[in-house]
Protein backbone atom coordinates (compact mmCIF):
# COMPACT_ATOMS: atom_id res chain seq x y z
CA UNK A 1 0.00 0.00 0.00
CA UNK A 2 1.46 3.34 -1.07
CA UNK A 3 0.90 6.03 1.54
CA UNK A 4 1.61 9.53 0.30
CA UNK A 5 -1.40 11.47 1.57
CA UNK A 6 -2.78 10.89 5.07
CA UNK A 7 -5.69 12.74 6.66
CA UNK A 8 -6.01 12.75 10.47
CA UNK A 9 -9.22 13.88 12.15
CA UNK A 10 -10.64 13.82 15.67
CA UNK A 11 -11.67 16.13 18.47
CA UNK A 12 -9.38 18.70 20.05
CA UNK A 13 -6.93 17.00 22.40
CA UNK A 14 -7.23 13.64 20.61
CA UNK A 15 -3.55 13.62 19.64
CA UNK A 16 -3.83 14.61 15.97
CA UNK A 17 -0.74 16.85 15.94
CA UNK A 18 1.40 14.30 17.76
CA UNK A 19 0.31 11.45 15.50
CA UNK A 20 0.85 13.59 12.39
CA UNK A 21 4.43 14.34 13.46
CA UNK A 22 5.07 10.65 14.19
CA UNK A 23 3.71 9.57 10.80
CA UNK A 24 5.56 12.34 9.00
CA UNK A 25 8.86 11.27 10.56
CA UNK A 26 8.30 7.58 9.80
CA UNK A 27 7.24 8.06 6.19
CA UNK A 28 9.26 11.20 5.41
CA UNK A 29 6.10 13.13 4.57
CA UNK A 30 5.50 16.85 5.12
CA UNK A 31 3.10 17.59 7.99
CA UNK A 32 0.41 20.24 7.68
CA UNK A 33 -1.38 21.44 10.82
CA UNK A 34 -4.67 23.00 9.67
CA UNK A 35 -4.81 25.22 12.76
CA UNK A 36 -1.62 26.86 11.50
CA UNK A 37 -3.23 27.36 8.08
CA UNK A 38 -6.54 28.61 9.52
CA UNK A 39 -5.67 31.02 12.32
CA UNK A 40 -4.15 34.42 11.77
CA UNK A 41 -2.03 36.22 14.42
CA UNK A 42 -3.96 37.01 17.59
CA UNK A 43 -6.46 34.20 17.03
CA UNK A 44 -8.17 36.06 14.19
CA UNK A 45 -10.37 33.89 11.98
CA UNK A 46 -9.71 34.21 8.25
CA UNK A 47 -12.20 34.52 5.46
CA UNK A 48 -13.56 30.96 5.06
CA UNK A 49 -13.33 31.02 1.27
CA UNK A 50 -9.66 32.00 1.48
CA UNK A 51 -8.97 29.22 3.98
CA UNK A 52 -10.80 26.64 1.86
CA UNK A 53 -8.83 27.70 -1.21
CA UNK A 54 -5.57 27.42 0.76
CA UNK A 55 -6.50 23.86 1.74
CA UNK A 56 -7.37 23.01 -1.87
CA UNK A 57 -3.91 24.15 -2.95
CA UNK A 58 -2.24 22.13 -0.17
CA UNK A 59 -4.04 18.89 -1.02
CA UNK A 60 -2.94 19.13 -4.64
CA UNK A 61 0.58 18.30 -3.46
CA UNK A 62 1.68 14.73 -4.05
CA UNK A 63 2.47 13.97 -0.42
CA UNK A 64 1.27 15.19 2.96
CA UNK A 65 0.01 14.35 6.40
CA UNK A 66 -2.79 16.81 7.16
CA UNK A 67 -4.20 16.95 10.66
CA UNK A 68 -7.24 18.93 11.68
CA UNK A 69 -10.99 18.90 11.34
CA UNK A 70 -12.44 21.88 9.45
CA UNK A 71 -15.24 19.76 8.04
CA UNK A 72 -15.96 22.07 5.09
CA UNK A 73 -12.79 20.70 3.48
CA UNK A 74 -13.32 17.04 4.43
CA UNK A 75 -14.76 15.83 1.11
CA UNK A 76 -11.84 17.14 -0.93
CA UNK A 77 -9.21 15.99 1.56
CA UNK A 78 -10.83 12.56 1.91
CA UNK A 79 -10.99 12.13 -1.87
CA UNK A 80 -7.25 12.82 -2.20
CA UNK A 81 -6.15 10.88 0.90
CA UNK A 82 -4.66 7.41 0.64
CA UNK A 83 -5.46 6.85 4.31
CA UNK A 84 -7.79 8.50 6.83
CA UNK A 85 -7.17 8.16 10.56
CA UNK A 86 -9.94 9.04 13.02
CA UNK A 87 -8.71 9.48 16.59
CA UNK A 88 -11.85 8.63 18.57
CA UNK A 89 -10.49 9.37 22.03
CA UNK A 90 -12.66 9.64 25.14
CA UNK A 91 -13.96 13.03 26.19
CA UNK A 92 -12.20 12.85 29.56
CA UNK A 93 -8.82 12.17 28.00
CA UNK A 94 -9.27 14.97 25.43
CA UNK A 95 -10.26 17.48 28.13
CA UNK A 96 -7.26 16.47 30.25
CA UNK A 97 -4.92 16.86 27.28
CA UNK A 98 -6.42 20.22 26.26
CA UNK A 99 -6.03 21.62 29.79
CA UNK A 100 -2.52 20.19 30.11
CA UNK A 101 -1.54 21.63 26.71
CA UNK A 102 -2.95 25.05 27.63
CA UNK A 103 -1.11 25.17 30.94
CA UNK A 104 2.16 23.73 29.59
CA UNK A 105 2.28 26.14 26.65
CA UNK A 106 0.66 29.14 28.36
CA UNK A 107 2.01 32.39 26.94
CA UNK A 108 3.84 30.62 24.08
CA UNK A 109 2.94 29.76 20.51
CA UNK A 110 2.84 26.01 19.91
CA UNK A 111 4.73 24.59 16.93
CA UNK A 112 1.48 23.35 15.38
CA UNK A 113 -0.19 26.77 15.60
CA UNK A 114 -0.03 29.89 13.47
CA UNK A 115 2.53 32.55 14.46
CA UNK A 116 1.09 35.07 16.90
CA UNK A 117 -1.50 32.68 18.35
CA UNK A 118 -0.30 32.63 21.93
CA UNK A 119 -1.61 29.78 24.07
CA UNK A 120 -4.06 30.80 26.78
CA UNK A 121 -6.37 29.04 29.18
CA UNK A 122 -9.89 29.49 27.85
CA UNK A 123 -12.81 27.83 29.70
CA UNK A 124 -15.00 28.29 26.60
CA UNK A 125 -12.49 26.23 24.60
CA UNK A 126 -12.58 23.46 27.23
CA UNK A 127 -16.39 23.42 26.95
CA UNK A 128 -16.01 23.23 23.15
CA UNK A 129 -13.67 20.24 23.61
CA UNK A 130 -16.26 18.55 25.84
CA UNK A 131 -19.10 19.23 23.41
CA UNK A 132 -17.32 17.48 20.51
CA UNK A 133 -18.83 14.12 21.51
CA UNK A 134 -22.30 15.47 20.60
CA UNK A 135 -21.38 18.18 18.09
CA UNK A 136 -18.49 17.00 15.94
CA UNK A 137 -18.26 13.25 16.43
CA UNK A 138 -21.61 12.42 14.76
CA UNK A 139 -20.53 14.39 11.68
CA UNK A 140 -17.23 12.49 11.64
CA UNK A 141 -18.99 9.14 11.91
CA UNK A 142 -21.22 10.09 8.95
CA UNK A 143 -18.12 10.92 6.88
CA UNK A 144 -16.62 7.55 7.73
CA UNK A 145 -19.79 5.74 6.57
CA UNK A 146 -19.20 6.86 2.97
CA UNK A 147 -18.11 3.66 1.15
CA UNK A 148 -15.23 5.43 -0.60
CA UNK A 149 -13.95 6.77 2.72
CA UNK A 150 -14.68 3.63 4.75
CA UNK A 151 -12.32 1.55 2.61
CA UNK A 152 -9.34 3.69 3.58
CA UNK A 153 -10.26 4.74 7.14
CA UNK A 154 -8.93 3.53 10.47
CA UNK A 155 -10.32 4.42 13.89
CA UNK A 156 -7.85 4.56 16.78
CA UNK A 157 -9.30 4.87 20.29
CA UNK A 158 -6.38 4.64 22.70
CA UNK A 159 -2.59 4.52 23.11
CA UNK A 160 -2.44 0.81 22.27
CA UNK A 161 -4.30 1.39 19.00
CA UNK A 162 -1.91 4.21 18.11
CA UNK A 163 1.16 2.13 19.02
CA UNK A 164 -0.08 -0.81 16.93
CA UNK A 165 -0.87 1.49 14.01
CA UNK A 166 2.60 3.06 14.12
CA UNK A 167 4.22 -0.38 14.37
CA UNK A 168 2.31 -1.42 11.26
CA UNK A 169 3.57 1.69 9.45
CA UNK A 170 7.10 0.80 10.53
CA UNK A 171 6.72 -2.71 9.07
CA UNK A 172 5.29 -1.33 5.81
CA UNK A 173 8.20 1.08 5.54
CA UNK A 174 10.86 -1.64 5.72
Amino acid sequence: MELHRIMIIGGAGAGKSTLARQIGERLSLPVIHLDAVFWQPGWVEPDRDTFNENVRRIIEDESWVIEGNYSATWPERAARADLIVFLDVSTGRRIYRAIHRSLTNYGKTRQDMAPGCVEKFDPAFIKWVADYRWRGRPKTLRLLEDPVVADKAFTLRNKDDVSNFLATLDRLGQ
